[in-house]
C-alpha cells in the first residue's frame, strides 16, 4: 500500500479502476489484453522467448477473466457468440506459442480490437446518455 501512496500515478489508475463504469471497465480490460499481445509479439520476434510467455500469460489471463463475467441469462446470443471468440483466441495463441509464431499473436490483436472498438462506442454512448 505505501507504494501507490508514493507513487500518483498508481494511485490514479487504481482509483479510475475503482471508479469506472462496467462497459468502461470491458474497454479497460480489452485495452490491457492488447497491450500484453503486442509486447508479446515483440519479445517473440527478439527472440525473447521468457518474456514473450510471459506477456501473453497475461493476455491469457484477461481473456479468460472476459470470458467467466459473460452473462448468459441477459446476454443470450451475444454471449454465446463472444465466448466462442474468446475460446478462438485462446487456441490461436497457444497455437501461437507451440509454432513461435507472432502473426497468430497479431491476428488475435485484430479481432481483439475490433471488439474493444465496439465495446468502448458502446460504453461511451452510455457515458453520454446519463
Amino acid at each position: 500500500m505505501a507504494t501507490y501512496a508514493a507513487n500518483p500515478t498508481a494511485q490514479y489508475k487504481q482509483q479510475s479502476i475503482l471508479t469506472a463504469p462496467p462497459g468502461r471497465l470491458v474497454v479497460m480490460l480489452y485495452d490491457g489484453c492488447l497491450r500484453f499481445l503486442f509486447q508479446s509479439a515483440y519479445a517473440m520476434r527478439e527472440g525473447d522467448k521468457t518474456n514473450s510467455q510471459d506477456r501473453m500469460r497475461r493476455a491469457e489471463a484477461i481473456i479468460d477473466e472476459l470470458t467467466v463475467t459473460l452473462d448468459h441469462e441477459r446476454g443470450g446470443e451475444i454471449a454465446g457468440r463472444l465466448q466462442g471468440i474468446y475460446a478462438f483466441c485462446r487456441k490461436h495463441l497457444i497455437e501461437a506459442s507451440i509454432e513461435q509464431n507472432p502473426a497468430k499473436i497479431e491476428e488475435v490483436s485484430e479481432l481483439l480490437t475490433e471488439l474493444r472498438d465496439a465495446w468502448a462506442e458502446i460504453a461511451d454512448s452510455g457515458v453520454s446518455k446519463a
